[in-house]
């Protein structure tokens, strides 16, 4: 019987990619490739309502975490890991679990999936609270892992979410709080889902995070000025900024951000208004971390 998920079917194109040369491989995966944006924009709806759940529980002073296995999951603790050096965050605010535990990030576990419970087990040991929001990721929709977590979030009291590349089933739609599908169909080897189920949703956590990030005020225009300097890549970045926007010299704008401690938009309030780096995060908890209302908007 043929499988009903989409990422298990057999797509027609790339039935006989086993003859092609190089090239023709390349340009066949690509053609498939560019299929992934659409069926995205096709979710956005979607997508949108999970970035205000994941801003509603981080106003609250919860948590977004990700659950997944194998290539989901890893995805997850991916863009949770990149939010502390992009915008300044806790790195507790984002967090990700992959079935498997941290061997798995670096060595498939593949049983690990199987067992709803253990799902369960790392939503309790996480201290999930009705301030989070859980969101599974699971390209098929079947996971058994990633629906024993979502279900014992829900127990808890949290939100939650699934986030799939198939037509999921009137169930799921009706119990968790928002279903991201994206269907990008079939994969050019059948099953990878690793290929174009991976590449969209690593699109749409992107997505998520930092549109709820900009919606916490952590972007003025469209620079990361809520970033922590921690190496030289991101000191020059934090230099640049300040240059920019200030309209100072590299000398001063290493000085600001040398007396902010590296934190960047305290040495953007402190250039702009003059005043030291206890004053500037004052003026910024004041304002609730939006630098729009302490220093105005961005000058074009």
């Amino acid at each position: 019987m043929r499988d009903h998920r989409l990422t298990e079917q057999r797509n027609p194109a790339s039935a006989r990619i086993d003859e092609l040369d190089a090239l023709g491989i390349v340009d066949l995966i690509n053609a498939q490739d560019e299929l992934v944006a659409s069926a995205v924009r096709e979710a956005r709806t979607a997508i949108a309502r999970a970035l205000e759940l994941a801003e509603a529980a981080f106003r609250a002073g919860g948590r977004l975490i990700y659950v997944g296995a194998g290539t989901s999951g890893r995805l997850g603790v991916l863009d949770a890991a990149e939010m502390p050096p992009t915008f300044g965050t806790d790195p507790s605010m984002v967090r990700g679990v992959i079935a498997g535990g941290v061997e798995a990030l670096v060595r498939a576990q593949e049983g690990a999936e199987d067992r709803p419970a253990d799902g369960g087990t790392a939503i309790d040991a996480l201290g999930v609270n009705s301030n989070d929001f859980v969101l599974g990721i699971a390209t098929s929709g079947t996971t058994p892992y990633v629906h024993g977590a979502l279900d014992r979030a829900r127990e808890l009291g949290a939100r939650t979410g699934f986030l799939m590349c198939t037509t999921p089933s009137p169930e799921v739609v009706e119990k968790h709080d928002v279903v991201i599908a994206v269907l990008v169909g079939p994969e050019v080897i059948t099953g990878s889902t690793r290929m174009k189920a991976g590449t969209a949703t690593k699109l749409v956590l992107n997505t998520i995070t930092t549109g709820a990030m900009v919606r916490l005020g952590k972007v003025h225009g469209n620079l990361m000025v809520d970033l922590q300097v921690t190496c030289a890549k991101l000191q020059d970045r934090g230099e640049r900024i300040l240059e920019e926007v200030l309209n100072v010299e590299r000398t001063i704008a290493r000085d600001l951000l040398n007396r902010a401690d590296g934190q960047v938009k305290t040495a953007l309030v402190m250039g702009r208004l003059g005043t030291d780096a206890d004053e500037a995060r004052r003026r910024l908890r004041e304002a609730a971390g939006v630098i729009s209302a302490v220093v105005g908007e961005l000058e074009e």
